[in-house]
């Protein structure tokens, strides 16, 4: 049974599978990889630094022929990014968390499909109104940044996918194999967009310590927080939380996060514990779904693995 969705038809692929443009794993070469497994790779551009974008962008190109897009944070951008994305020519351009309206002008004048990630039904809402060719609806299970006021995956999807109507939603949060991309299926997704899972793949960008940390984790241990972010002294949105693995500095503020907000030493300690060591480079942006990765494959391999294993699920309770 070929698993063909509105989605799979849009770009063309083959496979109603997407990678989800992590910064700092999703790199050329795992996009490239996941295009030419027949899925939609997308490129974890950011905030669209100049040289990280064009280094990348030019492993993509001389790596498939294959569609493939550019994920954006929304909130960390300028239109001088957009136009550099816009200007390496991808198929799509992903903006996630923030308001996308200053920037929809050039993506609508150029031939780049637009997708737009959403995390609470405000969001959705808007992005129908705003006419996104894609929505991706992002469940609370989600590994790394997402709504503090957002819905898990199984009641989200579906409401985002009638609202949406005919066009193409793609679930997230809590997706690492395939039988999660045929649970997005018949919730009225047309595909799944996945980012935990492909960080431990042969081609992700992710350092070997936090590879290793997610074949070790548990979705028990995850958490959802904003502490990290303030004690890094990072810029991003306090209406966004993220689920991380657990993290020495999630312990020892816990409970007391509006306290680590306003105590410099919170961050003074941070940064010292980095500079000796003690903690991880950045925070392991982990989703629920960790227990279910165990082994580091080719995006290829992994692509062609999950829908198999899709199919199989569709057809045995068909």
């Amino acid at each position: 049974m070929a698993l063909s969705t509105a989605f799979t038809e849009l770009f063309p692929v083959r496979h109603p599978i997407a990678l989800a443009p992590m910064g700092g794993s999703a790199g050329g070469a795992l996009t490239a990889a996941v295009s030419r497994a027949g899925g939609l790779g997308l490129l974890g551009s950011a905030d669209g630094e100049p040289e990280w974008l064009a280094r990348e962008v030019a492993v993509v190109r001389s790596s498939t022929d294959q569609p493939w897009g550019i994920g954006l944070l929304t909130w960390a951008i300028d239109r001088a990014a957009v136009d550099r994305a816009l200007a390496c020519e991808p198929h799509a351009i992903m903006f996630s968390f923030g308001d996308p309206t200053p920037f929809l002008d050039p993506v609508r004048r150029s031939s780049a499909t637009l997708i737009l990630q959403v995390t609470d039904l405000e969001e959705a809402r808007r992005a129908i109104d705003l006419g996104a060719d894609v929505i991706v609806a992002q469940g609370t299970e989600a590994g790394g940044h997402g709504s503090a006021r957002g819905r898990s995956t199984l009641p989200f999807v579906p409401l985002v996918a009638d609202l949406a109507g005919p066009i193409p939603v793609l679930a997230a949060g809590g997706i690492a194999d395939g039988r999660g991309v045929a649970a997005a299926l018949v919730l009225g997704a047309a595909g799944a967009l996945i980012g935990t899972r492909f960080q431990a793949t042969a081609e992700s960008l992710a350092d070997p310590a936090t590879v290793k940390a997610i074949l070790d984790g548990r979705g028990a241990d995850t958490v959802r927080s904003t502490l990290l972010d303030v004690v890094r002294g990072s810029r991003w949105p306090s209406a966004y939380t993220a689920r991380t693995l657990g993290h020495p500095h999630l312990d020892r503020w816990r409970g007391r996060e509006p306290e680590a907000a306003t105590d410099p030493q919170a961050r003074l300690a941070y940064a010292d514990d980095l500079a000796k060591g003690a903690i991880p480079p950045q925070p392991v942006w982990a989703g629920e779904a960790v227990d279910l990765i165990t082994d580091v494959p080719s995006a290829a391999d992994l692509v062609a693995a999950m829908a198999r294993q899709a199919e199989e699920a569709l057809t045995r309770f068909a």
